[in-house]
């Protein structure tokens, strides 16, 4: 199996080659490749990996789940014969942590981060033959400092904690640009004003060259312009309502893009010298538009009652790498068949392809990115750098509603009353809302929130059926507003000392998790059930309560999938519904009803 689709669906040129499948690979567990310089020596790599499926995986064709920490990987490839006078572009969809790119033996650059995507020029280290790239990568298991989300930092998983992944575990691929080239597009939406903002930034001579954008809506040109490039970046507003009332959010089947309504704008950008085409790109962005007001999120200026699913993002076969585009998109398709308009992406940055479903499918999408277990300074600084690259990437997506930079106190274990950590806390919603003013910003997602603009609540406490003292207790924790901001979930007060609520949307952000194993092997869950109808009249149950509160405006159910011995999916870890998913949709869409008509 090989991950052949295009992997960067938001700016996309035609002229690319993949080069996932075999590669050469190596465990360097005396660390002694650099020294060795195995970089020019083919004969150090004696294994042969599946890319991009990392060596812990049962795709890689290794599937070793022992400490490696230092690892090489190869691969030799031709570039067509005709991008000779086009400059080359190396990308990498991600690699974890640290990674030494080297082509034809020649160092090309350095990446830090796990997370997100890195890119090369390397059009200079090019022979015009047979081409060698190389990959150096250092993953320190148990360093408790680097944003490592749900990998566990001990060998065996265990509890809430999975298998790691090391190394190339997205698509690697180059392109052949013309010198001139489109390097960044960014697009505003601004749904008030009917207008998208557009923003480029072109590399090279653009002197005395123009750029042509046409935006078309199912199909049909509604609007083009010219811009004369003067400077390396270039903006312009462009009116997309043009004053017609049903374009408007205001008409329920108007241009504005919802679960609902997934509507897209298709962009072609080219770069051109008088008749000459440079550079020519397809992108595409949706008008949308999220806030909060009156204690509620609003979508399109209309209230948005958010049903999400919490999603981690693991697969059997490949831990955190989809075995197929399909896949993915396979995902939102079953979240949405049960009823839910959304899901929190847990601990993950997830493919931009799953990103591109979600905008194509209507799926609403909060981002967050694996965190460290422990605090110092350097651990801030890892997440932050990170953070930057995270909203660069990903920016242009209408499907992500909301950035969740912190998650339970992880990385800040000591945010409650401790000053710096606290800090930290604030330094990534306001870093985030600096580089993202069009989202929301979860400052700290479960409990001891200090700014933020939805107040995140994370509460197991609702017990198993025949708990009748739990479940009141629980029914009743989260029955109105001020019962909800005194609780204490996991012993845990839900601001931080210094801090309390503002007025922001509540949303219960975990709950559920209800565990029903379905096969031999052992597994847990927050409750447990023993057959799928038992599933069902506890996730009814756990939802009643839910929908009778008074306080809140939205939840994130625990969770989509099963992961590893963690058994608590609405689906198994391959896929498989554990009950007539159906069920699960009446329940969501019966107590909303009752919600929204009362």
């Amino acid at each position: 199996m090989m991950r052949q689709e295009y992997p960067r669906p938001q700016l996309k040129r035609k002229n690319w080659l993949n080069l996932n499948g075999t590669w050469q690979f190596a465990f360097d567990d005396q660390n002694e490749g650099v020294k060795e310089a195995w970089q020019t020596n083919a004969a150090a790599f004696t294994k042969e990996i599946n890319v991009p499926f990392a060596y812990q995986t049962k795709l890689s064709g290794i599937e070793d789940h022992s400490f490696h920490d230092h690892v090489w990987y190869r691969r030799e490839f031709t570039v067509p014969s005709d991008w000779k006078r086009h400059q080359v572009i190396l990308h990498f969809g991600a690699v974890d942590y640290r990674a030494w790119v080297y082509v034809n033996e020649q160092l090309v650059g350095f990446h830090e981060g796990g997370n997100v995507s890195f890119s090369f020029d390397v059009t200079h280290y090019l022979n015009g033959g047979t081409e060698v790239v190389v990959v150096r990568v250092e993953d320190p298991s148990t360093d408790e400092t680097i944003p490592r989300g749900k990998q566990y930092w001990i060998e065996k998983s265990d509890s809430i904690w999975y298998t790691r992944t090391t190394g190339i575990w997205q698509t690697v691929w180059i392109e052949a640009v013309n010198p001139v080239h489109f390097s960044k597009v960014k697009f505003t939406p601004d749904v008030d004003h009917g207008t998208v903002h557009l923003e480029l930034e072109v590399e090279g001579e653009f002197a005395g060259k123009q750029a042509d954008v046409e935006i078309s809506f199912k199909g049909e040109t509604v609007a083009k312009d010219v811009i004369r490039l003067f400077a390396k970046n270039a903006q312009r507003s462009i009116n997309l309502f043009q004053n017609k009332i049903f374009r408007t959010p205001f008409h329920h089947n108007g241009w504005c893009w919802t679960p609902e309504n997934p509507n897209l704008f298709d962009v072609k950008l080219t770069i051109k010298e008088n008749s000459s085409v440079l550079d020519e790109i397809e992108a595409y962005f949706g008008m949308r538009k999220v806030h909060t007001e009156d204690g509620m999120v609003y979508l399109n200026n209309k209230p948005y009652y958010q049903k999400l699913v919490l999603d981690q993002g693991y697969w059997p076969e490949g831990l955190l790498t989809a075995p197929s585009d399909e896949v993915l998109k396979l995902d939102i398709e079953l979240a949405k068949e049960m009823g839910f308009n959304g899901c929190r992406k847990h601990q993950k940055v997830e493919d931009p392809r799953f990103l591109y479903w979600a905008d194509q499918l209507g799926f609403l999408v909060w981002g967050e990115c694996a965190a460290s277990p422990s605090f110092n300074e350097q651990a801030a600084a890892r997440l932050t750098r990170e953070w930057i690259e995270i909203i660069e990437r990903d920016y242009n997506h209408p499907s992500i509603v909301a950035w969740v930079p912190l998650n339970e106190s992880w990385g800040i274990p000591n945010v409650r009353g401790d000053k710096q950590q606290q800090n930290h806390s604030l330094a990534m919603y306001h870093l985030v809302k600096s580089l993202d003013a069009t989202r929301l910003v979860i400052s700290n997602d479960g409990w001891e929130l200090t700014r933020s603009d939805i107040c995140a609540i994370h509460n197991y406490n609702h017990g198993n059926d025949n708990e009748k003292a739990k479940y009141e207790y629980y029914k009743q924790s989260i029955s109105t507003k001020e019962q909800l901001l005194q609780s204490q979930p996991a012993k845990r007060k839900i601001y931080a000392n210094g801090f309390e609520h503002q007025g922001e949307p509540i949303i219960l952000t975990e709950f559920g998790g209800i565990g029903y194993k379905v096969g031999e092997d052992a597994g847990w869950g927050y409750t447990s059930v023993t057959g799928s109808d038992e599933f069902v009249t506890d996730y009814q149950r756990i939802m009643e309560a839910v929908y009778a509160s008074k306080a809140l405006h939205g939840y994130c159910y625990t969770q989509l999938t099963d992961v590893e011995q963690e058994i608590n999916g609405l689906l198994t870890y391959d896929r498989k519904p554990k009950c007539d998913l159906k069920e699960i949709r009446k329940i969501n869409d019966i107590w909303h009803s009752e919600i929204v008509e009362g």
